[in-house]
């Protein structure tokens, strides 16, 4: 799932391929992709394209300043594929294409909106207002804001009762971390993902802070410049803990484990998180302290 890096990081490459351009075409080829329905899709159409914008882990383009709103949520599976030539002729919808969407500029150029898997739930609004979109109304704070600072930090997980991993992976909390960096951001500062929220001292909170804002400020640092198609790879090469389950911590040599739920999985490090402690699946048995 792309998260913080990944869409800042397109942000950044659709800044440079498409502000100041006109959209001409915006065509939907899977129909559970759209989530809005007023204003229609082709009042995007004939409009230029003067921003663009992350929020969390959603896109914002922003046509004509602000007066609408092209939305979208990548979910698990989705991706931007950025075009330098579109092909010729409407998508075929149908078959087993990934294709959900095609947005098309003045110029020939454009991007196609992706969606491998079965599950579909990349997701795109054309609203007027951004905060129409719900996801978008209930995000909490940017971590990479400038005023996102440890004193904030503290104030957001104080008498919060859940394990540190879900907290920093809801989005209404904190926008924009998911589970892969989740995993980055606590090996980083050597705590169990398990540990509760509310019973980090103000030390572990600071240590906290500083891995979580490290750790993203130099996963956008990596990502930055990329084109949208070496992004992925990107991620992966970068990622210390997170789908490496089985090899060697490049900290301190242990063995990454994983503990799996019903519809993802967490990696870690023994020595450096959970005292040399391996965790215990969390549906046979607790955490091991």
């Amino acid at each position: 799932m792309p998260e913080l890096p990944e869409v800042e990081a397109l942000r950044d490459f659709l800044v440079g391929k498409i502000v100041g351009h006109e959209v001409v075409r915006v065509l939907p080829v899977a129909i559970s992709v759209l989530k809005t329905y007023d204003p229609p899709l082709s009042a995007f159409e004939g409009r230029e394209v003067t921003g663009v914008r992350r929020r969390g882990k959603f896109l914002d383009l922003a046509a004509d300043d602000g007066e609408l709103h092209l939305v979208t949520h990548l979910a698990r599976a989705g991706w931007l594929q950025w075009k330098d030539r579109l092909p010729d002729g409407p998508p075929r919808p149908g078959g087993r294409s990934p294709l959900a969407m095609r947005v098309a500029l003045e110029t020939g150029e454009g991007f196609d909106l992706t969606e491998a898997g079965t599950q579909k739930r990349l997701a795109v609004h054309l609203v007027r207002d951004p905060a129409e979109v719900p996801g978008i109304a209930r995000l909490g704070p940017d971590p990479l804001a400038d005023d996102f600072d440890v004193t904030r930090f503290a104030g957001l997980l104080a008498g919060e009762r859940r394990q540190i991993k879900g907290a920093l992976r809801d989005q209404s909390l904190i926008a924009g971390i998911g589970n892969a960096y989740s995993d980055e951001i606590l090996h980083a500062a050597k705590m169990s993902p398990f540990k509760l929220a509310s019973s980090l001292r103000p030390e572990e909170v600071r240590h906290l802070h500083e891995a979580l804002r490290v750790t993203l400020t130099e996963a956008v640092e990596r990502s930055r410049g990329l084109a949208a198609g070496r992004l992925k790879a990107e991620k992966k090469s970068g990622l210390r803990v997170h789908g490496r389950t089985g090899e060697p911590c490049p900290v301190c040599g242990d063995t990454v484990r994983e503990v799996s739920f019903s519809d993802s999985s967490l990696q870690y490090c023994p020595t450096c998180q959970t005292g040399g402690k391996p965790l215990a699946d969390r549906r046979l048995s607790r955490l091991l302290k």
